[in-house]
C-alpha cells in the first residue's frame, strides 16, 4: 500500500505494474467501497499500470469534513488528482459514484487527462427515496437492500463477493456511505457533458437496475468522443460480476487510443 496526503490527510492506493506500457489508470471505487473491487483488473497490469485507491473515508484513506454534494465531490476529486499526479496516470476509471467523481474532475479540475472509463454510472445519479431514508434511519435494511440478488451483484453471484462488499460497506459507516449516496443524489451534469472531449468509454452490466444501460446510452449521445458497452449477465459491480469480459471491454478501448 501506497499513500499520498492532501491537505492534511492520507490516501491510500496501491499499484500494479508488470512492465505494462504507456501511463497508468487509476480506478475509482463507488460509494461505500474501496479499492478492493477492483481486485480482478490487476490482471491488466501486463498492458499498463493500474493504480487502485480509497477515496476520503473508505478502505485505508482518512476521512474529510464534507456536506454531501459539491463539497464532497471536490473533495474526492482532490484524492483522485493527488494520486494520479502522484502516480503519473492520465487514465481515470470509475464505477458508480467514482464514475462521477472521475466526470467531477474531467470538468472542473487542471489536470491532464487522456481517457476516460465511466462504469455503472451516469450524468445524473438520482437514489430511491426509500434507499436514501433507510441510509439515514437503518443503515443495515439500507445494506442488504443494496446486496439483494441482482442490484450490486448478478443473481447466482459468488457469495463470497457479496459478503466481501457488504463488509467494505460497514466498515465504512453509516455517516459516509450516507454521505455517498446523498452526493449521488444531487449529482447531475447532464447540461455540461459536451465540455469533455477526451476519447471516453460508457460500460455496463446489462442488467444493471441502479445505472441501467439507457445511462451510458446518453453519456455516449451527449459527449463528443465516447463509446458504449454493455456485458450480459452483469449487474451494476460489473467488473467484480464479469471481471474478464469487463476487463477485455477496458483492454480493447484502452489498447485502441
Amino acid at each position: 500500500m501506497h499513500t499520498v496526503t492532501i491537505e492534511g490527510r492520507s490516501i491510500a492506493y496501491d499499484v500494479h505494474d508488470r512492465d505494462g506500457a504507456g501511463p497508468g489508470a487509476v480506478f475509482v471505487h463507488g460509494s461505500g467501497g474501496s479499492r478492493a473491487v477492483w481486485k480482478s483488473q490487476a490482471r491488466l497490469a501486463d498492458e499498463f499500470p493500474v493504480v487502485t485507491m480509497d477515496l476520503s473515508g473508505h478502505g485505508d484513506s482518512d476521512d474529510v469534513v464534507a456536506e454531501p454534494g459539491w463539497e464532497t465531490f471536490s473533495a474526492y476529486a482532490g484524492d483522485v488528482v493527488a494520486v494520479a499526479e502522484e502516480t503519473g496516470s492520465r487514465t481515470l476509471v470509475g464505477n458508480s459514484l467514482g464514475g462521477a467523481v472521475c466526470l467531477h474532475v474531467a470538468l472542473h479540475r487542471e489536470v491532464e487527462i487522456e481517457r476516460l472509463v465511466l462504469v455503472g454510472t451516469g450524468a445524473r445519479l438520482s437514489v430511491l427515496e426509500d434507499l436514501r431514508e433507510w441510509l439515514e434511519t437503518d443503515f443495515e435494511r439500507a445494506v442488504e437492500f443494496l446486496h439483494e440478488p441482482g442490484h450490486f451483484l448478478s443473481e447466482g453471484a459468488d457469495e463470497r463477493l457479496i459478503e466481501g462488499s457488504k463488509r467494505a460497506m460497514l466498515a465504512c459507516g453509516q455517516a459516509v456511505v450516507r454521505r455517498d449516496f446523498e452526493s449521488c443524489h444531487g449529482f447531475d451534469v447532464r447540461d455540461e457533458l459536451s465540455g469533455i472531449d477526451v476519447p471516453s468509454l460508457a460500460v455496463c452490466g446489462s442488467d444493471d437496475p441502479l445505472t441501467p444501460p439507457s445511462y451510458h446510452r446518453y453519456l455516449a449521445d451527449e459527449m463528443p468522443d465516447c463509446e458504449y458497452e454493455t456485458i450480459p449477465e452483469a449487474a451494476h459491480l460489473v467488473m467484480l460480476d464479469r471481471p474478464d469480459a469487463f476487463n477485455a471491454v477496458v483492454s480493447g478501448f484502452l489498447g485502441a487510443q
